[in-house]
């Protein structure tokens, strides 16, 4: 889609209501451990509902992670992850996201701004998406695919815990980023 006055306020994908394909998108962080090792880890539920408008400003998104559905390849870690010293899953079992702003930012990116809430705590964050295009399956069904990302303090939402080292830094970074890698497909039809 090239950037220009006209097409500027025009989403990519025709209007309508968008849903996540679970078996093809990851939604995950990262974070430093030691301040050095890279962690990743994954929530495996996630259900998003993407409106496309005929404008991006008749454009929303609203996302809900499942917390307890965190994975991040070792057991002990996740337990630790999913208690009261970080997300007290059993306390907040969700965390969402919901829009409030959808702007082009040029070649195929956008900056969708909105609310995040963890823990109860609601505070603003633009993701930087980039829509990848479209293509058709060998099953005939048309998907679009999207890439976003962002950085977050989790402090700033009640991640506080954390361990100094000797070295003079931290066990656990403060600055998380987040990794989304996804396919859409059309919303099913209401029964």
């Amino acid at each position: 889609m090239t950037e220009s006055a006209t097409t500027a306020s025009r989403p990519p994908l025709a209007a309508g209501e968008y849903v996540l394909d679970p078996s093809h998108t990851h939604v995950g962080f990262l974070a430093r451990h030691l301040v050095v090792t890279k962690v990743r880890g994954t929530f495996e539920k996630v259900d998003a509902r993407i409106r496309v408008g005929e404008t991006l400003d008749a454009s929303a998104l609203e996302v809900t992670v499942d917390v307890a559905s965190l994975t991040s390849r070792d057991e002990k870690r996740d337990a630790h992850l999913r208690s009261a010293d970080f997300f007290d899953a059993e306390k907040f079992p969700t965390m969402t996201f919901s829009s409030t702003a959808v702007k082009a930012g040029g070649q195929g990116h956008f900056a969708v701004t909105g609310d995040l809430t963890i823990r109860d705590q609601t505070r603003p964050l633009t993701l930087d998406v980039e829509f990848l295009g479209t293509e058709k399956t060998p099953w005939g069904t048309s998907v679009a695919v999207i890439s976003a990302a962002a950085e977050i303090d989790r402090e700033e939402w009640g991640l506080t815990w954390n361990v100094a080292l000797e070295s003079g830094g931290v066990l656990v970074s403060k600055k998380i980023q987040l990794e989304i890698e996804a396919e859409i497909v059309p919303a099913p039809a209401a029964a």
